[in-house]
C-alpha cells in the first residue's frame, strides 16, 4: 500500500468512526426529545407530548451550515416551547411566556456539531415533496412582505418577525431564511399536514404567487437581522 493510499484509508476510518459516534449520540441523547425516524405523529396526544422538533426529515428541512453553528450555541426558536399551553401564564397583557418552565438546549463542540449535522442531513424521507418546489428568483420589499405575511395571511398571529414582535405559539421566523431550505419553506406553507399530520400550522391554501412572496420575505428578514447567507 502506498503512503497516499494508507492516508486515505486512515481518513476513511476516522470519518467512519465519527459518523458512527454521531449516530450513537443522536439515538442515545437527541432521541430523548426528538423524533428521528418512523411514522409521523398521528394523534393530538402525541403532538402535545413533543419535547423537541421532529428531526426525521431534517435533511429536507435545515441548512447544514446553520445546524453546525446552532448546535454549538443554541438559541430559542420557539419562544413558548413546543406546546404553547405548557409554557404560558396569565399576565397584565393576557398570556405571557413563563421562562421557569422552559429548558435550554444543550450546547456541543464544533466537532460533534459537524458530525451530527452530517448525520441529520441524511434524513430525507420527503425528497419527493422537495422536488415539486421551484423557487422563482426575485426580491420583495419589507412593506409588501409584511403585508403578505401579516395582513393577507395572518401568519404573525403565531410567529415573531423580530424579537418580541409577533405571536408566540409558533417558531420565530426572523431566522427562518437562514436555518431552513427555501424549498422546504414553500412546501410546508403549501401543505403543512403532508409533513406533519398533526401540526397546528393550518393549511390556508396559499396561492403559488403568495408562497413565492413569503419565501422571499423570510429570506429578507434573515438578511435584515444579520442572518442571511
Amino acid at each position: 500500500m502506498t503512503r497516499k493510499h494508507w492516508i486515505a484509508a486512515v481518513l476513511a476510518l476516522l470519518v467512519s468512526g465519527a459518523a458512527q459516534a454521531a449516530g450513537e449520540m443522536l439515538h442515545k441523547e437527541c432521541a430523548a426529545c426528538h423524533k428521528l425516524d418512523g411514522a409521523a405523529v398521528q394523534t393530538l396526544k402525541e403532538a402535545f407530548a413533543k419535547k423537541g422538533a421532529d428531526l426525521s426529515y431534517a435533511g429536507n428541512k435545515y441548512r447544514e451550515e446553520w445546524l453546525v453553528s446552532w448546535l454549538q450555541k443554541p438559541t430559542r426558536i420557539r419562544p413558548a416551547g413546543m406546546y404553547y399551553a405548557d409554557h404560558v401564564k396569565r399576565g397584565p397583557k393576557s398570556d405571557e411566556v413563563d421562562p421557569a418552565t422552559l429548558q435550554d438546549h444543550v450546547a456541543i463542540s464544533k466537532e460533534d456539531a459537524t458530525a451530527i449535522a452530517a448525520e441529520l442531513m441524511k434524513l430525507r424521507p420527503h425528497d419527493d415533496l422537495i422536488a415539486k418546489e421551484k423557487i422563482e428568483p426575485g426580491t420583495i420589499d419589507r412593506q409588501m412582505g409584511e403585508m403578505t405575511f401579516d395582513k393577507f395571511w395572518g401568519c404573525m398571529a403565531c410567529h415573531e418577525i423580530e424579537p418580541g414582535y409577533g405571536g408566540l405559539s409558533g417558531p420565530e421566523v426572523y431566522t427562518a431564511g437562514q436555518r431552513l431550505q427555501p424549498e422546504f419553506i414553500a412546501s410546508f406553507i403549501r401543505n403543512p399536514q403532508a409533513w406533519e399530520p398533526k401540526t397546528w400550522m393550518p393549511n390556508k391554501n396559499v396561492s403559488e404567487g403568495a408562497i413565492q412572496k413569503l419565501v422571499r420575505y423570510l429570506e429578507l428578514l434573515a438578511k435584515e437581522n444579520g442572518n442571511g447567507q
